[in-house]
């Protein structure tokens, strides 16, 4: 008995990741770290295939993914020129400031949104950070992912140059 409900959970649960995928983005409004709200579809740079790593400064695998694809980044862009990296903080409101000075102690150079009342992590329907998502060139969700693990970066990238068509 155990083992179908786990066979029906891991289904319902593979069903409503894949109804994610090839839909547009939500124009759920993020803030971007000088707290200007945004529609989050327009922070995707169209003909770009974007990778998007959603965090917390509480969560010590979050952390460790930025670090290990910032250290890749370089590599990346330079194989793969219509490829973007962005990062998404699920921090409340309280915790805004430590995301703004986190970011800045560790030279991130690419843009950090926030979403304070988790209102696009409803909209994306995910529950747990890590949790990555990759948008096609033509700001579709093409692809998602929750947890990581070392080595787990390379993974994520195979998937940005498939669907980049590389």
């Amino acid at each position: 008995m155990k083992k179908i409900l786990a066979l029906v959970a891991a289904i319902t649960l593979a069903f409503q990741v894949n109804a994610q995928e090839g839909s547009s983005l939500p124009d759920t409004k993020v803030k971007d770290m000088n707290g200007k709200a945004v529609a989050f579809n327009t922070t995707v740079e169209k003909g770009k295939v974007t990778l998007i790593s959603f965090w917390a400064t509480w969560c010590i695998p979050c952390k460790k993914e930025i670090k290990n694809i910032r250290g890749k980044m370089a590599d990346w862009k330079t194989e793969t020129p219509d490829f973007n990296y962005m990062t998404v903080s699920v921090d409340d409101a309280r915790a805004m400031a430590q995301v703004r000075s986190y970011a800045k102690s560790q030279g991130w150079d690419f843009p950090v949104y926030l979403d304070p009342n988790s209102d696009l992590k409803r909209s994306l329907n995910f529950q747990n950070v890590p949790f990555s998502v990759i948008v096609d060139k033509d700001g579709k969700v093409a692809y998602m992912q929750t947890g990581f693990e070392e080595g787990g970066e390379d993974v994520l990238y195979e998937k940005v140059k498939e669907i980049a068509g590389k």
